[in-house]
């Protein structure tokens, strides 16, 4: 019968869109990476979506978010999320934690649950934590590393963590992951060395933040504000949604996965 994901399924077949819709996936961090990974996979048939993320959707979102416009300005981005999801694919079961993830709040995450793991999130304590919880149970995990500061699409590669080279972040997590011994964690990464943000006052966030009163993670806190692109954190997360699609249909479609 002809459906929202015919298309999809002309390439990996009825098995494996079955495959998809009975998957269960967990994103973690709904941002400039995190919400095109959820927007592919709401559109390739995703049966169930757990959004975590407990910020809101800020006017400084807009040049990269796919979720931030004008009239989402405001609102929790899980909550967005969520309404365009069901405007898309209105059977997938969604699941949203207004909830910044790190060791505090961990314990009110079941992994057992997930068929695969989405960690898009910025602080590298909260992303050790996701990996290490999803390796005891050996659940599949992909991790964004750095994609503010880059304006080349094109330079983004998959690899083990172990694999990486120049990208800031990615060395911090191989040190860390090191130490933990975790002896692999599939990442999307950039080669691209990283761009010196202008020190422009006039339109930093440091100078004019506008974060709600009573945000827990204001932008005159932060280290450092990076400067972003439309086209840089959307590639980042497609390949993300892609390399899940690929490795949970990869029994139903060999073909396709040379």
């Amino acid at each position: 019968m002809l459906n929202e994901f015919s298309r999809t399924q002309l390439l990996y077949g009825k098995d494996a869109m079955t495959k998809l819709a009975q998957s269960r996936i967990a994103v973690f961090g709904i941002g400039g990476v995190g919400g095109y990974v959820v927007e592919a996979l709401a559109r390739s048939g995703v049966g169930a979506l757990d959004l975590v993320d407990d910020d809101r959707v800020c006017l400084t979102n807009i040049n990269r978010q796919i979720l931030a416009t004008r009239k989402t300005v405001g609102k929790y981005k899980v909550d967005v999320a969520e309404e365009r999801i069901k405007t898309i694919s209105p059977s997938c079961e969604v699941t949203t934690y207004k909830t910044f993830y790190l060791p505090e709040t961990q314990d009110q995450f079941d992994f057992r649950r997930y068929d695969y793991v989405v960690d898009a999130i910025d602080t590298v304590t909260g992303k050790l934590t996701i990996i290490e919880n999803a390796g005891k149970l050996n659940v599949p995990v992909i991790s964004s590393m750095g994609a503010g500061n880059k304006v080349n699409p094109s330079l983004f590669e998959v690899a083990d963590i172990y694999e990486t080279s120049i990208c800031p972040l990615a060395k911090v997590m191989r040190r860390e992951c090191r130490k933990r011994g975790i002896k692999s964690l599939k990442v999307v990464y950039s080669k691209e060395k990283p761009v010196r943000p202008l020190d422009d006052m006039s339109i930093s966030c440091r100078q004019h933040c506008i974060c709600p009163p009573g945000a827990a993670r204001k932008c005159t806190e932060r280290r450092d504000i990076p400067g972003s692109t439309a086209f840089v954190p959307s590639v980042a997360g497609l390949i993300i949604a892609g390399e899940i699609i690929n490795d949970l249909t990869r029994d139903f479609s060999g073909e396709y996965h040379s």
